[in-house]
């Protein structure tokens, strides 16, 4: 690579390719090195909205977001037998409900961002892009981090990226164990693609959630009418034995699912078939410092609040946008850069990160007393004698919306 720094991402997924992309249109260098052989297709829907829409619009990348989005109306809420509860449609709380008017599954968002990689102009920085490949050692002096890579290859740095997920590898060989940072919060999250449920009662366009005692179950509409996402999380102690075991992930779900009623026993019926199966913890990462010396942490690795936040992929482009702008901006200070990166975000992610074991315990009534009190508070909530609620819910969800979004000016026109 040439140029003046020499930037290294670990991880090609949303925070990785998005701040590969802002550096690259600041003409800097960058290496992206990804442990899968390809991009991971599909996914759970993420939403865009406040700061993380702004961040989208800034880095062009609306267009494609548009084209690819997903078309939700909103939440509805039933019953094991079927029967409507409540409807939450994408308008309410000011359109910072559950639903976004600006919906898209995370691996189509991976996608509109490798496409304006794939389309940046000659004067960018120099992109190498290596799957299958990842970072097996580094050490790091005062004149660059020295990376010794999976395949053999060993090569030096400025500055490394860690944008490699909640598990991150990076974060545990410079930072320390991850028990040391993570936090578990009560339950475990699965969620892949299902032929379309027959007589599910769910209107077209809406996202169907079906609670059952322990465990929340969704339908999520995909673009394609033939199928859907499901979206199972669960509440129960850790269990580090279903770490990367399916069949033993798969069971836990099927053995919560067992005997409940609504469209539940299509979801059971099709997961062993599907092809995008995912597993994974609800847990919260809390770091005291997200940098060290020319190692910084990205995303899910440094800050993930979980899915129950809604806001991961937010933060992953917000963070993005963000450490690209200040290493542009101080390109032979990175103390500096990195610094001013962790400064601007770490109060957004404070914010994002409360309340989020209440969030969790609400999620998941462990008794049907308390499923029929959920659907209940829901119901109350999504009638119009409810709109005291509803306007200090939409106040307290526009507090993120308020975050002050520096303006970078990132193209390598603008650096000369």
């Amino acid at each position: 690579m040439s140029g003046s720094l020499r930037i290294l991402v670990c991880g090609g997924g949303i925070a990785g390719n998005a701040v590969a992309l802002q550096l690259l249109r600041a003409g800097i260098d960058v290496m992206v090195v990804e442990r899968a052989a390809v991009p991971r297709p599909g996914g759970q829907a993420v939403d865009l909205r406040g700061p993380s829409r702004k961040v989208a619009e800034r880095m062009g990348l609306m267009p494609g977001i548009r084209e690819r989005q997903l078309h939700e109306r909103g939440m509805m809420f039933v019953d094991e037998r079927g029967r409507k509860h409540a409807a939450l449609p994408a308008e309410a709380f000011g359109g910072e409900g559950p639903v976004a008017d600006i919906e898209i599954a995370r691996g189509d968002l991976n996608q509109v961002l490798l496409d304006q990689i794939a389309a940046l102009p000659a004067e960018s920085g120099t992109l190498e892009y290596r799957y299958s490949e990842w970072v097996e050692k580094l050490v790091q002096d005062r004149d660059a981090a020295t990376v010794h890579f999976a395949s053999g290859a060993t090569a030096e740095f400025d500055i490394v990226i860690g944008a490699d997920g909640l598990h991150s590898d990076l974060r545990e060989q410079v930072f320390g164990p991850h028990e040391r940072f993570t936090e578990y919060l009560g339950a475990y999250i699965t969620f892949f693609t299902i032929p379309a449920p027959v007589d599910s009662g769910i209107e077209s366009g809406w996202v169907g959630v079906c609670p059952v005692p322990g465990t929340a179950v969704a339908v999520r509409p995909d673009p394609d009418p033939a199928t859907a996402m499901a979206i199972i999380s669960t509440q129960i102690p850790a269990d580090p034995a279903l770490r990367r075991d399916v069949a033993a992930q798969q069971r836990l779900i099927r053995d919560r699912l067992a005997g409940h009623g609504w469209v539940i026993p299509q979801i059971l019926s099709a997961m062993p078939d599907s092809p995008d199966f995912y597993f994974d913890e609800v847990t919260r990462v809390r770091m005291p410092l997200w940098s060290q010396g020319r190692v910084v942490l990205l995303g899910d690795a440094a800050y993930c609040g979980s899915p129950m936040t809604g806001m991961g992929t937010a933060l992953a482009l917000i963070g993005a946008y963000l450490l690209a702008g200040e290493i542009a901006a101080a390109p032979t200070d990175h103390v500096h850069a990195l610094t001013r990166y962790e400064n601007r975000l770490r109060p957004l992610v404070t914010e994002v990160q409360k309340g989020t074991e209440t969030s969790v315990r609400l999620r998941h009534p462990d008794t049907r007393r308390g499923v029929r009190v959920a659907l209940l508070f829901v119901a109350v909530l999504a009638s119009r004698p409810a709109g005291l609620v509803m306007g200090l819910l939409t106040r307290l969800l526009a507090k993120r919306a308020e975050y002050p979004l520096p303006d970078y000016s990132l193209t390598a026109a603008d650096r000369r």
